[in-house]
């Protein structure tokens, strides 16, 4: 195989997303190979050693890399702007790996309250068991950030937009306290996409992406993905990954990289349909808020602008009836489907009490203002006239 990279840093991003990462085998395809094999031949045991000790860039085993699980992952890192990157099995792999490759017995993480349940257990509960302590912080507070600081503090993780109600945290400021007591900042991007959040370049060490979202975005396959620079990758999330084996299959790398030729185009018209049913919802009396970033009388509307290139693909309400007109609303709808996904091409709606955000409890769930009448909804790609029909008809329906 021989590499083929007609995409370089100075083409722009839509660019990348169809050409970037490309390797070509001999007989020059047009669509990237697809290479489902487990191991690699190499042509001596001369070059099987420089392998091993580094000293030859091929691949060896396909739980260390593959030639197709590559392609995504140098896709991603000329969208992104990273120097390195590692693929994983799933979004949470992605986010457990790049948290413990990172930390040890008796250090300390800072974590924002306001995280999706799983990654919650992960800063709340696993990272405690393992002899890590850490501190939950309101993300939006910035003094909190600073107090909650420790000489042996290594770690700030958050996600922004927060799941499911949309808040923001200041990523540059953020990034700023923990650089100043040298720890990294993790972010999981998942909500505002590569397309219209470049943490990277906002001051964040280290993005991690469920694929299984966006990147897919047609509910076919599962994968995460680990950005960050040369030192932080190779250093600490190549060796985690090669030694524990939270590998991505070459299928499902295929099927995402194949996904990024579209990410550009359909996380725009999400997010067209996304505003135009978020303002469809503010004028329903039904709905005590409708949550947008995007939309001024969200609290951090600003801090949107200024950090994201639209307003997310996600739509959050509340109603004021709590779950049980929750339920109502849901079990009305016609067309809009209930699934715990998002970022798929059909519109998804999730009550975070009851599924989602369950396992965190009821306090935490007060706390973070996920309410009995929130629901969240992911836009998808149909035509928003008929979103709106639908949700429209299920709202009067209690």
């Amino acid at each position: 195989m021989t590499a083929h990279n007609p995409a370089t840093p100075e083409y722009r991003p839509q660019t990348q997303l169809v050409h970037g990462g490309t390797l070509r085998s001999g007989f020059g395809e047009t669509s990237e190979a697809l290479y489902l094999t487990s191991g690699f031949i190499y042509d001596s045991a001369e070059q099987a050693e420089a392998r091993f000790k580094g000293d030859d860039d091929g691949f060896i085993y396909s739980r260390y890399s593959n030639p197709t699980v590559r392609m995504f992952e140098e896709r991603m890192m000329l969208l992104e702007g990273a120097e390195d990157a590692r693929a994983t099995a799933s979004g949470m792999a992605a986010v457990t790996t790049a948290m413990l490759c990172q930390v040890k017995a008796g250090d300390h993480v800072i974590a924002a309250k306001a995280l999706f349940g799983a990654c919650l257990y992960v800063v709340n509960t696993l990272l405690p068991n393992l002899g890590v302590e850490c501190t939950l912080v309101d993300g939006r507070d910035l003094e909190a950030w600073k107090a909650a600081r420790r000489p042996n503090t290594k770690v700030f993780f958050l996600e922004s937009p927060t799941n499911p109600t949309l808040e923001l945290v200041d990523i540059t400021a953020v990034a700023e306290i923990a650089h100043e007591c040298g720890a990294r900042l993790v972010i999981d991007n998942v909500f505002a996409t590569p397309i219209l959040q470049r943490p990277l370049q906002l001051g964040a060490d280290v993005v991690v992406y469920s694929a299984t979202k966006h990147i897919d975005g047609q509910g076919r396959v599962l994968g995460g993905i680990i950005l960050s620079d040369a030192q932080i990758i190779g250093e600490h999330v190549h060796d985690f990954l090669r030694q524990t084996g939270p590998s991505i299959s070459p299928f499902n790398a295929w099927v995402l990289l194949k996904g990024l030729e579209t990410l550009s185009l359909r996380v725009r018209q999400h997010c067209d349909n996304a505003k135009s049913l978020a303002d469809f919802l503010a004028t329903r009396p039904q709905v005590k808020r409708s949550i947008y970033p995007y939309r001024p009388d969200h609290p951090q509307y600003e801090l949107a602008k200024k950090q994201m290139s639209a307003g997310s693909t996600m739509v959050a309400i509340e109603l004021d009836g709590g779950k049980q007109e929750a339920f109502s609303v849901c079990n009305a709808l016609k067309l809009i489907k209930i699934s715990n996904n998002l970022g798929d091409a059909k519109t998804i709606i999730t009550h975070p009490t009851t599924t989602t955000h369950y396992r965190i409890g009821e306090e935490a769930r007060q706390e973070l203002g996920i309410t009995p009448g929130v629901l969240r909804i992911s836009v998808g790609l149909e035509d928003v006239e008929d979103l709106k029909d639908d949700l429209g008809q299920a709202l009067k329906s209690y």
